[in-house]
């Protein structure tokens, strides 16, 4: 659990005033907090196991607006709240969640975006379980949170559905441009901060499409396309450019982008590159990265076979390598491709899987299979290179290692054969290297991150700030859009700096 840490005054002064004080202390005495901790929490519907493990439609259905309010009630409104130290990006988690409770859904989702410009789907892959919800008092109490995301999709989803999205008045154009290179939510997040403001962004996006890793990694199920693209049509409203099939580093580098009057730049090009076993026989047909993979499926639409005819083998005996989340997500996609055995192998025990506990109760729910404290030692293919089985070993777990889990070690003598037809390798991504070689200033660390100050998201090159997966390695949404946050506001002071600059210039 999350160190408890003391709210910066100012925000605790927010907090205090709120929309309104005096409605907020009625609202406290209309239901005392004793009652509020016997309330159940809200469960989230979803669809029957057996009927959504053969489609992409969305397996969590949302709750409705009677379930939201009573959640709503769950919050204690505490007067530190440790939910919003919890939050990477610092949403004012108890205002959103008390205007739920009076009804005003519509100033609940203007309040969640005045520091989240993507509510619909940070409330879907958001791990709030570690995070908000991790620290929330009610859990502290009762052994339950309040169900945060939840209430962050519900207010979002209900704002889109009724067309009635609300676009803040951007103030007056600074005359400053800054460039975003890569529109994954890193670079989302920075750009609708920075319209706000009045600067004018531009995103310079590699694919033909906004949304990153949210757009060619995360499968329909999880978050439908149409819900994204809502999101990138609002900070389009905000005034933000999108720039699609331009590759910053062979389209355009950086400096070139410097000479056409950009006065900063972010850049938020994530981790792409997928990391592999390196073990034999790992080049045989069949063998995905999950990148690769999950690509094809999403991006290409190869699910919507055959209006869209994209290429992908569709194996009926899958196995994943990997437990996080991005593993989660091929198994259970290769599963409603038609595998009729789906598994995932891991190295480690269930416990040290970093997948999120919902994602890994969908996948046992739908009838995936897990082989754990198992590793791969090598692959097999039949005469036309297919592969057709793996060698793989059994493991046992040691003393923690780096990461704070405890070490496989392999177990001598336990080989054993699976019969496979699909590999996905999903074992982790590294950054993005193209601007770095394109860019040799640029400093970057031994595993090719761009390195950062990180209190301010700074590079060692002036103007130029960076965050997400390209400073971290494979990380989670919301932990790009909290660096992306910092940069904003950074990136913000330096333009500020710079007109001082020009401003004694002139005289």
């Amino acid at each position: 659990m999350a160190e408890k840490k003391e709210m910066p005054p100012e925000l605790k002064e927010r907090l205090r005033a709120g929309y309104n004080l005096e409605w907020r202390k009625e609202l406290r005495k209309s239901i005392s907090a004793k009652e509020r901790m016997k309330m159940p929490r809200q469960k989230m519907p979803e669809r029957e196991p057996e009927e959504r493990n053969k489609d992409f439609y969305e397996v969590n259905i949302g709750i409705d607006a009677k379930a939201a309010v009573k959640e709503a009630q769950r919050c204690l409104d505490c007067a530190n709240p440790q939910c919003v130290m919890g939050c990477p990006v610092g949403i004012d988690i108890p205002m959103f969640i008390k205007l739920i409770e009076i009804g005003d859904f519509s100033q609940s989702i203007r309040k969640m975006k005045e520091t989240n410009s993507l509510p619909a789907i940070c409330g879907r892959v958001c791990p709030q379980e570690t995070q908000c919800e991790a620290v929330c008092t009610t859990k502290k109490a009762t052994g339950v949170p309040v169900a945060i995301g939840n209430l962050e999709r519900f207010i979002a989803d209900y704002e889109r559905e009724k067309g009635e999205v609300y676009i803040p008045k951007v103030p007056p154009a600074t005359g400053h441009k800054v460039a975003i290179i890569g529109a994954g939510p890193a670079g989302l997040t920075v750009a609708g901060d920075l319209a706000r403001i009045g600067h004018k962004v531009t995103i310079y996006e590699a694919l033909h499409i906004a949304g990153g890793v949210l757009i060619y990694g995360i499968p329909e199920f999880r978050l439908p396309k149409k819900t994204l693209q809502a999101e990138v049509n609002y900070l389009e409203k905000l005034g933000v450019e999108l720039k699609t099939n331009f590759v910053v580093g062979l389209t355009a580098t950086i400096e070139d982008l410097m000479n056409d009057g950009y006065d900063a730049f972010f850049i938020g090009t994530g981790a792409g590159l997928p990391n592999f076993m390196r073990v034999p026989g790992e080049n045989l047909i069949g063998i995905y990265s999950a990148n690769e993979y999950l690509t094809r499926v999403n991006l290409m639409r190869a699910y919507d076979f055959p209006v869209y005819d994209t290429p992908v083998f569709l194996g009926k005996k899958a196995v994943v390598l990997g437990g996080g989340n991005v593993a989660m997500d091929s198994v259970r996609t290769a599963q409603r491709l038609g595998a009729e055995e789906a598994t995932i192998v891991y190295r480690r025990s269930r416990v040290e899987m970093p997948a999120r506990v919902e994602e890994v109760k969908h996948a046992e729910e739908e009838g995936i299979e897990f082989h754990f404290l198992t590793t791969p030692t090598r692959f097999m293919g039949d005469e036309k290179n297919r592969v057709k089985a793996m060698e793989c070993l059994r493991m046992e777990l040691g003393e923690p290692d780096s990461s704070g889990r405890r070490r496989p070690i392999p177990i001598e003598g336990s080989e054993f054969i699976m019969e496979v037809d699909l590999v996905v390798v999903a074992i982790g991504n590294s950054p993005n290297p193209l601007i770095p070689k394109t860019m040799p200033q640029l400093k970057v660390g031994k595993w090719g991150n761009v390195e950062v100050d990180w209190d301010t998201m700074a590079t060692n090159i002036e103007g130029v700030y960076a965050g997400g997966d390209i400073i971290r390695g494979g990380a989670t949404v919301i932990l790009a859009m909290g660096d992306a946050r910092v940069a904003a506001t950074e990136i913000d002071k330096y333009l500020k700096g710079l007109s001082r600059k020009k401003k004694t210039k002139r005289k």
